[in-house]
C-alpha cells in the first residue's frame, strides 16, 4: 500500500516523514564523517570505497563499478581515489586485457585502516541510528527502507 498524493503539495504526515528522513540522514552522515575524520583521517565516502574494495574479489574493482556503487560521477570517483592513492590506502591497477579499464585495488595498509575505522563506524551507527529503535522497529525499518531506490541490503558496513 502506498500513500497517494492528490495535489502538488506535500503536507502533513507525508511531509513530516520526508523532512525527518532528509534531516536525520544529513545529521547522521555529518556526525559519522566528523567521527571518522577525527579518529582515522577519513570520510564516510573514503570508508565506503575501502569497504567496497575489501568485499570485492581480489580486493579490486573497476573504476566504473566504484562510480556506480558510490553514485559519484567519474570525475568525482577519480578525485576520491586519487586521494586514497596518495594516502597509500589503495593503488591503481591496469587491466591486462583492456587498456581502457582501470582498477582500484585495496592495499594492505588500506585494509588495516578500514578494519580499525570499522570499530568506530559501527559504534557510531549503533549510537546515532540503532539506539533510537527497538529490535522489532529496526526489522520493520529494514523492510521499509529496502523498497527505496538504491537500497542494497547485501552490503556489510565493516570487515572482520
Amino acid at each position: 500500500m502506498s500513500v497517494a498524493i492528490e495535489t502538488s503539495r506535500l503536507e502533513g504526515i507525508p511531509l513530516d516523514a520526508w523532512r525527518s528522513y532528509l534531516q536525520s540522514h544529513a545529521a547522521i552522515v555529518r556526525e559519522l564523517d566528523a567521527e571518522l575524520v577525527a579518529a582515522h583521517g577519513m570520510t564516510t565516502r573514503d570508508y565506503e570505497v575501502l569497504l567496497y574494495l575489501a568485499q570485492a574479489d581480489n580486493m579490486k574493482l573497476p573504476m566504473s563499478a566504484l562510480s556506480e556503487r558510490t553514485m559519484l560521477t567519474r570525475s568525482g570517483i577519480t578525485r576520491l581515489v586519487d586521494g586514497l592513492v596518495d594516502c597509500g590506502m589503495i593503488e591503481r591497477v591496469s587491466c591486462d586485457s583492456d587498456a581502457r579499464v582501470s582498477y582500484a585495488k585495496l592495499t594492505a595498509d588500506g585494509y588495516e585502516k578500514l578494519r580499525q575505522a570499522g570499530c568506530t563506524h559501527v559504534k557510531s551507527i549503533e549510537r546515532l541510528f540503532l539506539a533510537h529503535f527497538t529490535a522489532a522497529e529496526v526489522e520493520q525499518l529494514s523492510s521499509l527502507l529496502s523498497r527505496l531506490p538504491g537500497a542494497r541490503l547485501e552490503v556489510a558496513c565493516s570487515v572482520s
